[in-house]
């Protein structure tokens, strides 16, 4: 196995560790006695989850490491990592939190995407899904949110008006993006002839 795939694997790894520090440290702020090295302990795991995202990929261009276990474990540690944060930060007494909703609406676009991949998957067997300039502007935005949550030790009472616009501008795009990627789809099966009546 390449240095590059064990580095993702690593990520993956930390997904677990990075959420049981979440939730203890959500624990002590229900319990009253916040636990500070909690918080930083959680921030520092997702934090080297995420810088591993770039090292991995700078090892697999520049060292002749990049393989097909690797280019599906990579999008999928970085999904994984993603989502964790989006659904402990909003589920959780962490403070500021993110918006329960928020969380609803990155998994359901997820999962219709999924679902729509294997559906073409099943009709035409191959999926052609081509990056979309909305769908990494969703990844960052998405990803600063979580970023906001962790590094703001400071906003205890409520969320600070710039990460609800921040928030919301998320939202936004990952609502657009999955929109586009679902006429995509349905444009694919049109094309194979999967929509009209048999």
């Amino acid at each position: 196995m390449t240095t590059a795939n064990k580095i993702t694997i690593s990520r993956m790894v930390l997904i677990p560790i990075f959420v049981v520090f979440a939730a203890y440290y959500s624990q002590s702020i229900r319990n009253g006695s916040e636990i500070l090295w909690l918080r930083i302990a959680a921030l520092a795991s997702f934090g080297i989850a995420a810088l591993s995202d770039a090292l991995d990929g700078y090892i697999a261009r520049n060292f002749n490491q990049s393989t097909a276990l690797g280019r599906v474990l990579d999008p999928v540690a970085d999904k994984l990592l993603l989502l964790s944060g989006i659904i402990v930060l909003s589920v959780t007494d962490w403070q500021p939190t993110l918006p329960i909703w928020f969380a609803v609406l990155v998994i359901s676009r997820d999962i219709v995407i999924v679902v729509g991949v294997l559906i073409i998957q099943s009709f035409i067997g191959k999926v052609k899904m081509r990056p979309l300039i909305t769908s990494k502007i969703c990844t960052f935005l998405q990803l600063s949110c979580v970023c906001w949550v962790l590094l703001d030790f400071w906003s205890v009472e409520a969320r600070p008006i710039p990460l609800d616009l921040l928030i919301c501008f998320a939202a936004i795009f990952t609502l657009i993006s999955g929109v586009q990627y679902v006429r995509e789809g349905i444009d694919q099966l049109r094309e194979a002839g999967h929509t009209l009546p048999e």
